[in-house]
């Protein structure tokens, strides 16, 4: 069936179409895992599944085997314990990953990055990708590093934004072995006081996509631009989008590889700070150098209805977010979104103040900033707020477009989390296993908060899957901080006592 494609377009696989059964596999806790701890999930690396742990100052990579078994533990003694770690990604291939991370010490941030094996060791030496000289404590991380689907290539970036009509950029190529492949620095115009730089994407052949805009005192997007940077290019092209009668609100870049297309999508308003009408799309061709689509879809009265909660019809959409963008071969799209919000008993919450007052496309110390900021899916040690303030993800909705940008099928799961301490056990993590698309997320059943899978496959049919075995009371799962490591298995961080752990789930 041609509709199966466009799950290919993340994953190969070749298993069956059959009814998936779920298993889960936890790890031991560790008494000094708590949940104040940093960590990230690598990888799945020669068979083992690579855990980094941040703990106390220490850098450590933790090995775990299929039965998430612990067989080792490696101390990364190469990153300095004294000096200030701003930020680290991890870059995973079959039988090695990178460990990408920049630290500073005294007015020098460096960007270095190590080879690590399947068993969490260090495989030759160290490597030193760039410095930045500045004067002051760097709080956040200033160089940003994306890899492209294929894991060909690795950019790494840092923006300088002393001039503020005139931002310098710095670029780093990288292939697969870590050899430069180009190095650039570029200018870029921020002609007005209120253009801000958005999301970038690397494409498989090295191009660098990103957006930029125009918005006024925290407003909706009413002038934008796609700027390419190509791979082996000093300059930077840009492309102006068509949005005169349309405002926008954050803008989200795609890379499609196989279609050789970038696509660029948000939630769209006829009005200034009105309720969200539907999507916008804007899809570039880039072996033609030229826009193919460029097309609003307005949501159904049906779909407002579905997805609005509490919600009234015409401010259905007003607290959706949108979480992920699937690509598809015949150059259709899947975008699902999700209610997300705050409720304090001192402040009514406001789209604009909560998503555009926050971090996202500020200048953090006027001298060098990263655009790439993700208020949801950062871990970031939630603690206790000191207000009372309540955390809401709700309904999810899910719709699919053909390549014309018209509407095919769409799903919304009703869904009702709350926390009252932070945001970190509630929101859904997505999980593509080739036959299915997988939402996992917790919702309290009898006083418990039980992990649930719902699938949607290609023809938009939506299912409740079986509860997965081995669901065990006293884990409570963190699915939106889940990772998923092959085409059939995910890691979850959950919390057992207060303590920090990690679960397989296995889609046999």
């Amino acid at each position: 069936m041609p509709g199966r494609t466009w799950l290919l377009a993340l994953l190969l696989v070749c298993s069956a179409l059959s009814v998936t059964a779920q298993k889960i596999v936890y790890s031991d806790p560790d008494r000094d895992d708590t949940r104040r701890m940093n960590f990230e999930i690598v990888g799945k690396i020669s068979g083992n599944f690579l855990i980094y742990k941040n703990n106390r100052g220490k850098n450590t990579i933790v090995v775990l085997d299929n039965d998430m078994k612990q067989t080792g533990r490696q101390d990364q003694e190469y990153v300095p314990d004294n000096d200030r770690m701003i930020n680290v990604d991890f870059f995973p291939y079959s039988d090695y990953a990178y460990m990408i991370y920049q630290y500073q010490k005294r007015n020098v941030v460096y960007c270095k990055a190590s080879k690590i094996d399947g068993n969490g060791k260090l495989v030759g030496e160290v490597m030193e990708l760039d410095t930045s000289h500045i004067g002051f404590a760097a709080d956040n991380k200033i160089y940003t590093v994306i890899s492209s689907e294929d894991k060909s290539k690795i950019a790494v970036f840092k923006i300088n934004s002393r001039n503020k009509k005139l931002y310098s950029m710095t670029t780093l190529l990288l292939n697969e072995k870590l050899e430069l492949l180009k190095k650039s620095r570029l200018y870029i115009p921020m002609e007005e006081r209120n253009d801000y730089l958005g999301e970038f994407a690397l494409d498989n052949d090295g191009d660098l996509v990103f957006s930029k805009f125009f918005r006024n005192n925290n407003d909706n997007i009413s002038l934008a631009y796609m700027m390419i940077k190509q791979a082996q290019s000093d300059t930077l092209s840009s492309w102006q989008l068509n949005i005169e009668k349309s405002m926008l609100d954050e803008i989200q870049v795609k890379v499609d590889n196989y279609n050789k297309r970038y696509f660029l999508t948000s939630f769209y308003y006829k009005e200034k700070k009105g309720n969200i009408d539907g999507l916008y799309f804007y899809v570039w061709d880039k072996t033609g150098m030229r826009t193919v689509m460029e097309d609003t879809s307005t949501f159904t009265d049906d779909l407002r209805r579905e997805a609005r909660g509490d919600a009234t019809m015409k401010g259905a959409f007003n607290d959706f977010f949108i979480r992920n963008i699937v690509t598809r071969r015949d150059g259709g799209f899947i975008i699902s979104s999700e209610s997300y919000y705050t409720t304090s008993r001192f402040n009514s919450w406001n789209r604009w103040d909560y998503l555009y007052g926050s971090p996202f496309n500020q200048s953090f110390n006027n001298y060098y900033y990263s655009p790439y900021y993700s208020r949801y899916y950062w871990w970031n040690n939630s603690r206790p707020s000191t207000q009372a303030v309540r955390y809401h993800a709700d309904n999810i909705s899910v719709l699919s477009f053909d390549n014309k940008g018209n509407l095919e099928w769409s799903n919304v799961m009703g869904k009702s989390q709350y926390d009252d301490e932070s945001d970190e056990s509630i929101s859904f993590q997505l999980m593509n296993t080739g036959d299915q698309l997988h939402f996992l997320f917790n919702q309290q059943e009898r006083r418990n908060n039980l992990l649930n899978d719902y699938g949607i496959a290609p023809d938009g049919q939506m299912n409740r899957n079986p509860t997965l075995k081995n669901l065990d009371k006293g884990y409570e799962f963190l699915p939106k901080y889940g990772k998923q490591v092959s085409a059939r298995q995910m890691i979850i961080p959950c919390l057992y006592r207060n303590y920090l752990c990690f679960a397989k789930i296995d889609y046999n």
